[in-house]
């Protein structure tokens, strides 16, 4: 069998990991994450899992199971609170040490296990030499969100989540940990402004929010997170682990703002929430892993990846969000719906920002069943003017497209190359409640590298189960 070809999100449909960190160990990458639940009410409701693939084939992912459940922490064992988004690092010792703070908690808990997928079992509390824990101390802000990596005998570890009002809070900070893996031995610092502290840092418009990732290329750190704008992914640099950072730029959007290559800078073209995750080299091929949002709510959000390159001086451009990963799908075969990277309305007054995910107007990516059903995903709610958008396809001598659908609408589906394009063909749709794929329409795609659009014309709402390429 051939490898299966990378696309967004990576993992299964019915399958909800966001906060991704991931990690080359022997020659396969394993993705650790938060686990939300489809239909869930609050973020992070799962236990953690995690996912595993070749390093040679990106797109054949393997389930490895629980490795950690919520009541294994002493502090919650009714299970009440929630497994925040966690990290991995190699302690001295060769194990491997799970890092993670629990909702409504403001201290770090540590996990250890001799594999880096096995079951993990809980170890401890990051500490202070008297026993003093890291966020209930006098004085110590709340930890959240652990990033960590480890050099020789020292683990350093940030953390923080700011919103851009908290004079109390005063940017992510970074504590260095001893080869235990648990006990301070150096204090927290702040290594970047907040939002109230940002003048004449050069962090402006992208203050510290949240999710904090630590990377190093080369001799230079890379300090990943989200900033105040929520859908971004930025990143500053330094020589320094503990120090010296300074502003890079924007990694990649979940609503691919900034990007103005195929359309206005400031337009949003998915839903933008919160974002988070991290970079890792795979095969000398550099990746940023991160999420988006669906089921219309903030709570049921999938892992997504796109290569990115750096610049001689270590400088990333930002990437767009797409449905392949950075290599172009093959122009031919079926595809499913869900890997739509573009989710819009034809009115631009009602913009993808904000809370616009919860707005009834808006296409969604869902999927039948309950959580943990392996139910395909697609896109539905595509009122008349409302567009899925998929890049990009390898297109060679495409000539007809079919599309499967349900829904009770009257219309037809536009296909377009430009997000503002003039129809390539229109596909009528049929009025159904169970998937019904539509008479086979000539539309000839211009060969070469496309985006793919496809916006209702008509009365009611459609579902898109998939589009099938005719060459």
């Amino acid at each position: 069998m051939g490898k299966k070809p990378l696309v967004n999100p990576y993992l299964p449909s019915w399958e909800y990991i966001p906060d991704g960190e991931p990690y080359v160990f022997d020659g396969r990458v394993y993705v650790y994450g938060s686990h939300d639940r489809f239909n869930g009410h609050v973020f992070c409701m799962n236990d953690y899992v995690c996912w595993s693939a070749p390093v040679d084939d990106l797109g054949s992912w393997r389930y490895e199971g629980v490795i950690y459940r919520k009541e294994q922490d002493p502090r919650n064992r009714e299970g009440y609170a929630c497994l925040y988004a966690p990290d991995v690092t190699v302690g001295p010792d060769g194990r491997y040490y799970l890092y993670y703070v629990l909702d409504k908690e403001n201290i770090v808990s540590v996990a250890v296990c001799d594999t880096p997928a096995g079951q993990y079992e809980f170890y401890g509390y990051v500490h202070d030499a008297q026993g003093g824990l890291l966020g209930e101390r006098p004085g110590d802000e709340p930890q959240f969100d652990p990033g960590v990596l480890t050099e020789g005998d020292k683990t350093y570890m940030y953390t923080g989540f700011c919103w851009y009002w908290n004079t109390d809070r005063h940017g992510p900070m970074v504590t260095v940990l001893d080869k235990d893996m648990l006990t301070i031995i150096e204090e927290p610092v702040f290594i970047a402004p907040s939002a109230p502290y940002s003048h004449g840092s050069g962090y402006e418009g992208h203050e510290f929010f949240e999710a904090s990732s630590i990377r190093k290329r080369g001799d230079t750190y890379y300090f990943i997170y989200s900033s105040i704008r929520f859908c971004e992914l930025c990143y500053a640099v330094s020589d320094c682990p503990t120090g010296g950072f300074r502003y890079g730029g924007v990694i990649v959007a979940n609503d691919d703002t900034n990007i103005d290559t195929y359309k206005p800078a400031e337009r949003p073209m998915y839903f933008g929430g919160n974002n988070h995750g991290s970079m890792v080299e795979i095969e000398g091929q550099w990746y940023i892993f991160y999420h988006r949002h669906t089921n219309g709510t903030a709570f049921s959000r999938q892992g997504c990846v796109e290569k990115i390159e750096f610049a001689p001086d270590g400088t990333i451009p930002q990437v767009e969000m797409t449905s392949c990963g950075g290599t172009p799908l093959p122009g031919a075969g079926e595809y499913p719906g869900y890997i739509a990277c573009a989710l819009f309305l034809q009115d631009e007054s009602i913009r993808n920002v904000g809370g616009a995910w919860m707005d009834a107007r808006f296409p969604k990516i869902t999927q039948d069943g309950r959580d943990g059903d392996e139910e395909p995903g697609f896109v539905c709610n595509l009122m008349d003017g409302a567009t899925a958008g998929y890049k990009y396809f390898d297109c060679r001598g495409v000539r007809a497209v079919t599309l499967k659908t349900r829904g009770y609408a009257d219309g037809c589906v536009a296909v377009k190359t430009a997000w503002n394009g003039e129809a390539l063909c229109r596909i009528p749709v049929k009025k159904t409640n169970i998937w019904t794929v539509s008479d086979t329409v000539e539309c000839p795609i211009p060969d070469g590298v496309q985006a793919l659009y496809f916006t209702f014309e008509g009365s009611g709402a459609v579902s898109l189960g998939s589009f099938t390429l005719h060459t």
